[in-house]
């Protein structure tokens, strides 16, 4: 049994995203096969499209020809990645979960953070945040069960979010107003492009520019969580539990937000007068 968990990974100097989620998708796919491996489960992306405008996705995902085989793999074109493993390895289990939250997730520690001032889209983009426990848990789930084989899997939140949605339940929870600047794409693109080119440590890419212009979009033939017999977590019940640490000590063991204007409706006695 294996996994190949795919992290967002942006391409770096020494890596591409060619090289992480396609060539390291079919050596992985061929120790599979060889070695007789019962089941493999590939967790790709959400939006995993070869005719996307981001890298990211397009390298996710590539149809071959029925006349495909092992050895012209060498041969065959960029943009491929789910389609590689299903045909050296036609029994593999396609995951693809919407943008997660959690411990050191990339999107409400990125949020609450200080180093996320620049946005392209006025953070319209759209998505349906899911909990990184209840994938895991989908997974696991995945791993007893043989009939998930060879099934494609759209892992999703049960809200719908914009980025400026999320960024106001994070702002909201730590008690903090991080500022958010939009540049537009055409001068910001290029301007990620180098720096995460020349800077060796992580920043933003152009393709993560690009990222913000897409909202994520739903296979309808894909099995989903319900599926699985799975009720994931809804993302503004559980901000308080992985934000905390960045509330101020003023601020630091008030109650969650929901519960705190809870509270606050409590505060106020509503009278009729029907005289």
């Amino acid at each position: 049994m294996l996994f190949l968990w795919k992290w967002d990974f942006k391409g770096y100097r020494n890596f591409s995203l060619e090289d992480v989620h396609v060539e390291g998708t079919e050596r992985i796919a061929e120790a599979v096969a060889k070695y007789d491996i019962d089941r493999f489960i590939h967790v790709s992306s959400y939006n995993a499209d070869k005719n996307s405008p981001s890298e990211f996705f397009r390298t996710k995902v590539h149809r071959f020809p029925t006349s495909f085989h092992i050895s012209s793999l060498t041969n065959i074109p960029q943009g491929r990645s789910e389609e590689v493993a299903r045909q050296i390895f036609p029994e593999t289990t396609i995951v693809r979960p919407a943008p997660m939250f959690g411990f050191e997730d990339n999107l409400l520690h990125k949020l609450a953070g200080l180093t996320n001032l620049l946005t392209s889209n006025h953070m319209r983009e759209r998505f349906w945040p899911v909990h990184a426990i209840d994938v895991g848990d989908a997974l696991e789930r995945m791993l007893q069960d043989d009939s998930t084989a060879s099934q494609t899997f759209e892992l999703y939140g049960p809200k719908n979010y914009s980025m400026a949605e999320v960024s106001e339940l994070v702002d909201r929870e730590i008690h903090k107003r991080r500022r958010h600047i939009n540049v537009p794409k055409r001068i910001l693109k290029p301007i990620a492009g180098a720096l995460n080119r020349f800077l060796w440590w992580p920043t933003m890419s152009a393709d993560e520019v690009e990222k913000e212009f897409l909202d994520q979009v739903i296979d309808p033939k894909a099995k989903t969580f319900k599926d699985l017999g799975i009720e994931p977590a809804e993302l503004s019940s559980l901000t308080f539990h992985y934000l905390q640490g960045y509330r101020s000590s003023a601020y630091y063991d008030l109650p969650p937000a929901t519960e705190r204007e809870k509270r606050e409706e409590k505060k106020y006695l509503h009278v009729l007068d029907t005289q």
